[in-house]
């Protein structure tokens, strides 16, 4: 499972347009399944499934109907039709596959294009921001269908997403774009790692900056971030930190209201590589499954 991840016009569905043959690119070159998406982009076609942002679903057809249409534009025929069917079938619940689309929630809509995307059997899925507007509950049933078919098909999944969390959760490596460039990639571990510190994350009532004046004098801090009231204070050793920091400030007269220590998280390679955090907004008034 592969995840590139990004803010809003960094990129990312651009980058999957060109894989997916949708685009033609500009420049350089790019293969998929070791097939040239620009020479070969009628077999790169058929080899790939592609469930983009917005599912182009026939509302007055059922979920049946769209995956047997679906399963016949790739030339399956009436039995394998029905087989393919019967194996996505987990993916949606079967009372919905003959049920109009238009009674779907999003969720559920999402996930009939996640299957019609299936259909042909191919052995790379593309996915393009596919929990963005979906509430937790939701997100979270369509990573477990990520992983089972990852796991239990060999499928190899490519999926852009503007959630940190979902990346470290699914993704085997991990690509940061913006600007439209790719500025770190790696497993998320080796990302989180390449950062070499923790966190020390300080709450105060009053001037923050002050409080990152104080911190920054400090033997043993390697950076100190504002973001409001938060302060954020990078070290090799946050254990060790802790208690200089919380003199520091306090001889300072800077009220402390929280002090916490973390390893470093995909916000913060984010935040190191492009200066800026990842702010993907909430989903929690998404739609639902």
């Amino acid at each position: 499972i592969v995840s590139v991840i990004g803010p809003n016009g960094a990129g990312k569905s651009t980058v999957v347009r060109m894989l997916t043959t949708l685009l033609e690119p500009t420049g350089g070159s790019a293969w998929v399944g070791g097939l040239d998406v620009v020479a070969q982009a009628d077999d790169v076609r058929f080899s790939i499934g592609v469930a983009l942002q917005e599912a182009g679903l026939d509302e007055n057809m059922t979920g049946r109907e769209i995956l047997a249409t679906q399963g016949r534009l790739f030339g399956l025929n009436r039995s394998e039709i029905a087989e393919r069917i019967e194996q996505l079938a987990p993916i949606l619940e079967m009372r919905a596959l003959d049920q109009l689309v238009s009674s779907y929630s999003g969720g559920m809509a999402r996930r009939l294009d996640l299957a019609a995307a299936l259909m042909h059997n191919p052995s790379v899925l593309f996915l393009d921001e596919p929990t963005t507007g979906l509430d937790p509950p939701s997100r979270l049933r369509v990573w477990e269908e990520v992983r089972r078919l990852n796991r239990e098909f060999g499928l190899t999944l490519f999926l852009t997403t503007q959630y940190l969390e979902e990346a470290d959760e699914l993704a085997d490596r991990v690509g940061i774009i913006n600007a439209g460039r790719i500025v770190a990639a790696g497993t998320p571990g080796e990302l989180k790692r390449a950062i070499g510190t923790d966190v020390v994350t300080v709450v105060v009532d009053g001037d923050a900056d002050a409080a990152k004046a104080v911190l920054e004098g400090i033997a043993g801090i390697e950076g100190v971030d504002v973001f409001g009231d938060e302060v954020r204070v990078g070290t090799e050793n946050g254990s060790q930190a802790l208690s200089p920091v919380a003199i520091a400030l306090g001889s300072a007269g800077i009220k402390v209201r929280e002090l916490s220590l973390r390893t470093p998280t995909l916000d913060d390679v984010f935040l190191d590589v492009t200066g800026t955090h990842l702010d993907a907004g909430s989903s929690a008034e998404g739609s639902s499954i």
